[in-house]
């Protein structure tokens, strides 16, 4: 049982200070009730969360229910089974697509966090699924910060293998074009491999002009970290915390998907050396 409330919760999650009676029992009908939870398993996967997270949240959800919950989670698409704890001759399974995986760590803890309040009993079904509704609008960090605090990030590690100031700053700016390369592909809409492989050469055409023209004392070091925020960190542990709870399938599936996205990295780092004409990098 939570006892410590993070404080800094999206504004639909701040408690009711009004609020005096306990909210009623779930009173919905297992079709809706089955809608709430693929509501916030689809939300947690779409954020980053791994298998053992959401079916934790899920069976909290079901424990405060009238209704016996059964999940399988495929990387594509999520699907429950309710039967009613009183009458297991009633039986229902719905099924919901995953949109995208993405990542918002915000999203994944104010998630567990109304699945606890719901669980001790501080606010209703019909509460949650508004507050759920209030989460898919969180709104994100401004476009620019986010590039900016990409480009500090590269530069920093770019320093930390032993670059100067002078390959730092090519990093900062090769990783900040790529980023953008990325994000207005992605709003058009283009093949997430596709994004990468372009985001990968636009990155290490930049970044190879150091070497290439010798700016830096380490000018290599542009190059091997400039790709760094390419890399698919999330997929990849989440694979090995899935592989290790026992969601093969799932735990499969977003490895390989990860290894596609490093593969479209190096795709694109070799044709950019290629094109630059760097050799024994």
């Amino acid at each position: 049982m939570l006892t410590n409330k993070p404080e800094n919760l999206h504004p639909a999650l701040q408690p009711d200070e009004a609020a005096t009676t306990k909210p009623q029992p779930c009173n919905l009908s297992i079709s809706e009730f089955s809608q709430i939870l693929l509501e916030t398993s689809t939300l947690l996967m779409e954020s980053g969360a791994h298998c053992e997270r959401i079916h934790r949240n899920i069976q909290r959800l079901a424990s405060s229910s009238p209704f016996l919950v059964e999940m399988f989670i495929s990387f594509n698409a999520i699907s429950v089974s309710l039967s009613d704890k009183n009458n297991p001759q009633i039986v229902h399974t719905a099924t919901k697509a995953i949109k995208h995986h993405g990542i918002h760590f915000g999203i994944v803890t104010n998630t567990s966090v109304l699945t606890w309040k719901l669980h001790d009993e501080e606010i209703s079904f019909e509460e949650l699924q508004t507050q759920l509704n209030a989460l898919k609008e969180t709104p994100r960090h401004p476009v620019w910060v986010v590039r900016f605090f990409i480009g500090i990030a590269c530069a920093c590690l770019c320093l930390l293998v032993g670059g100067n100031w002078i390959d730092s700053a090519c990093t900062f700016t090769a990783s900040i074009v790529g980023l953008i390369v990325k994000q207005e592909m992605a709003k058009k809409k283009f093949n997430l491999m596709v994004v990468f492989i372009a985001a990968s050469l636009a990155t290490t055409l930049i970044a190879g002009m150091n070497v290439l023209y010798g700016l830096g004392s380490f000018p290599e070091s542009s190059v091997a970290t400039a790709v760094l925020y390419l890399i698919p960190g999330v997929p990849l542990i989440n694979s090995i915390i899935d592989l290790l709870k026992g969601y093969m399938s799932i735990g499969i599936a977003r490895g390989t998907f990860a290894g596609f996205l490093l593969l479209c990295i190096a795709v694109g780092m070799f044709v950019g050396i290629s094109l630059i004409g760097l050799k024994n990098f």
